[in-house]
């Protein structure tokens, strides 16, 4: 046998044929074209990601305050976070809003695609109509619900007198600030709308017949058949939700101002969220290396949700989908 297989060997480990090198010098040219085309994506990441995150990593052990040199100080900005009352002050407010306004946004949107996928006159331009505020800019969006929510010549408060209801002063007493946040938010639910009614459209109709000749009502087809069908959505959007709830600037940041481009808070800091008050330190009270660390300990709280909502929801997702 050991006759029988020299050959096999020496085979294997003969030079390779004269061809071979024009192969290789294709396969390393068509490697470089490859790169050349990838360039402009591969240097942007460099640069603009992946050099600021590596950066922001090093700066949250640093005293930095963007004029001087930074400074090692280790864990000492993340030690300061525990005894900062406005630091947990910022995490209660953005915890208060993702609490609320996650099953708020995804509740609202499964029952306007529910709506929308009914078959009636005019179902494009509602369609429209339900996503145009989710393409209007955030900041305009948010100065025209500074309007809206106007104790004085608000139109919601307006609204509201129409049936006898005194409106509160939305933007300056605290127990009202959070609901305008929320409010204002929820208004551009149109794109999560949009996204559940392609899922809906996608639920095969026989399950529905079955579950009509099986004598299930409304209630019992949507909580059998839609709502497992479409739980890998809901995941999705619910991961989503909770990332943007987490991150949300822009909306407290406006309807907080007192004047332009300053840096409020709300009454009683009601308004100040995570974000906004990484944003403060950073560029208001130049405490750079304090904000790097309060950006990373915001990643890892929202890696960490992440993965608690993917772990529990594993079952009903898998048996939806199947």
């Amino acid at each position: 046998m050991t006759t029988a297989t020299a050959p096999r060997v020496r085979q294997e480990n003969a030079p390779a044929g004269p061809g071979a090198p024009v192969r290789r010098r294709r396969s390393r040219r068509t490697t470089m074209i490859g790169l050349a085309f990838a360039s402009p994506f591969i240097v942007g990441f460099l640069f603009l990601f992946a050099y600021p995150i590596a950066a922001s990593a090093y700066y949250s052990f640093t005293d930095f305050n963007l004029f001087q040199a930074p400074e090692w100080v280790g864990l000492d900005n993340y030690t300061q976070m525990f005894a900062d009352g406005v630091f947990w002050k910022s995490l209660a407010n953005t915890a208060v809003l993702t609490v609320f306004g996650v099953p708020l946004a995804i509740g609202i949107a499964l029952a306007g695609a529910h709506l929308l996928n009914t078959p009636v006159r005019g179902q494009p331009l509602y369609r429209a109509l339900v996503y145009l505020p989710s393409i209007v800019p955030v900041v305009v969006g948010g100065y025209l619900w500074r309007w809206l929510l106007n104790a004085q010549y608000g139109f919601i408060n307006h609204f509201l007198s129409w049936f006898g209801i005194e409106g509160p002063a939305w933007l300056q007493q605290p127990e009202w600030t959070k609901p305008a946040i929320i409010l204002m938010s929820l208004w551009t639910v149109g794109g999560t709308m949009i996204i559940y009614l392609a899922a809906l459209q996608e639920v095969p109709k026989e399950l529905y017949e079955a579950a009509e000749l099986d004598g299930a009502g409304a209630w019992r087809r949507f909580t059998n058949v839609t709502w497992p069908t479409v739980s890998p959505v809901t995941l999705f959007q619910v991961i989503v939700s909770i990332i943007g709830f987490l991150q949300i600037f822009t909306q407290p940041y406006i309807l907080s101002q007192e004047r332009l481009n300053q840096a409020g808070s709300g009454p009683g800091q009601s308004m100040l969220s995570y974000a906004m008050y990484l944003y403060q330190n950073a560029f208001v009270f130049l405490k750079m290396g304090y904000a790097s660390a309060m950006a990373w300990t915001l990643f890892i709280v929202t890696l960490v949700v992440s993965l608690i909502v993917l772990a529990t929801s594993r079952k009903w997702v898998h048996d939806g989908a199947r």
